[in-house]
Order: C-alpha cells, then structure tokens, then sequence
C-alpha cells in the first residue's frame, strides 16, 4: 500500500493509494503504520515552510487528539510532524524539536514528507531515539544518502517512495541492507526473504568493490 498525504482539512485527509484519491479521517491517517507513538503529534505541516528556523514562529495545527504542554508551555509528544511544507535542509532540526517538544530527545516519530530535501543532514542522524521517519515525495537522488541513518539505532520503519532514488534498480535492497533493523519500508513490511536477498546483495557487492580496488 502507498500513501501520499497530499491535502488537509479540519477533519480529514486526501490520500492517493495506488493511484486513486481517497478522503480519510485525520485519526485512521494517523493510526497508519509507524503514527503509534503516544500523545498528539505536534503538526506543523502546510505552513509554507521553507526553512525550519520558519517553524519557530508558527503554532501547531489543532487536531482530535488535543496536544498537552508541560510548565514551560512545551508540548508533551514525542511526535513532530512537518510535511507538505517547503523545507530543504536540516540542519536546525535540533533547535527546531528543542523548541517545540518537552522531551527533545525523546523524539520517535518524524514526518517530513513532501518537502524538498536532498540530503541527509547530521543533525537528523542525531535524533537517537527515533523510531520512525517519513521521508517520502522529496528530492534525495542518492543511496549513499541513506547509509548515514545507520546512526539510528531504533529506527524500524521509513518511507521513501517519490524520492528519484526509488528509481535505482537496487533501491530497496540497498535500503534493507544499510538499515538492517527495519520492519518496514515504504510502509510495506521487510520480509525475511528480502533480508537474505539483502545480505546476499550486500556481501555481493563488497566483492565487487574489492575487485576493483585490486585492478
């Protein structure tokens, strides 16, 4: 199944699933794999984002799951939301969370999707305790991209459909054998076949490197 947010409105979503574009409600989009985190996620998306220090200035979207604030008026979720914005590096995310979130730190979920980034920066790499990344209808073109989410060592779902990466031939071997602990990807679950293809691809490759190193 894809799932492309694409509009919002008070109460519901439009979602293109294979093609077709279908109205949901805000809490079955929100219960879609990987939005299982406790506490309303803080929503920032389609505010014309374009840089995240932007975002300092904006208030969250409302939402079903009223958002609860901590004495120092910070918000007690561990989950950011900031697509369908304009945003094209990251490299203030940690200000950006540290404003918002009581617990910065505690970061689980993150939704970037459709946005204009083309690289991953250090400062997402970072964000230890993330669990899940939404990534999806951006502009990252190359899979060494991917390897630096190694640094995160819970993460166990991504998504990163509509990205011109999707269209190398090894993409998603390349991303099950770069992020190993994953269970999904693109919101389909990792098999176990495709982890052994994975490692096969892997160990294949390594080979072929080698080789060529030693001509």
């Amino acid at each position: 199944m894809h799932v492309f947010v694409s509009l919002e409105t008070d109460c519901w979503y439009s979602v293109r699933l294979k093609g077709q574009e279908a109205l949901f409600p805000a809490l079955l989009v929100d219960s879609f794999p990987g939005d299982t985190m406790n506490g309303a996620p803080v929503d920032l998306s389609f505010k014309n984002i374009s840089k995240l220090t932007d975002a300092l200035m904006e208030e969250p979207k409302s939402s079903l799951r009223p958002l609860k604030r901590n004495a120092e008026g910070k918000y007690i979720s561990c989950s950011l939301r900031l697509s369908n914005n304009s945003i094209t590096d990251l490299c203030d995310l940690q200000k950006t969370v540290s404003h918002f979130l009581a617990e910065p730190s505690h970061l689980a979920w993150l939704d970037l999707s459709f946005n204009q980034i083309s690289h991953i920066d250090q400062a997402l790499c970072k964000m230890h305790e993330l669990r899940v990344l939404y990534l999806h209808g951006n502009n990252i073109y190359s899979l060494s991209e991917l390897d630096r989410l190694g640094a995160l060592p819970h993460l166990h779902s991504i998504t990163l459909q509509g990205n011109p990466v999707e269209t190398n031939k090894t993409y998603r071997n390349r991303v099950i054998s770069a992020l190993p602990q994953l269970k999904t990807v693109d919101f389909s679950a990792v098999t176990q076949q495709e982890r052994v293809l994975a490692k096969l691809w892997h160990q294949g490759n390594s080979r072929s490197k080698r080789s060529e190193k030693r001509v």
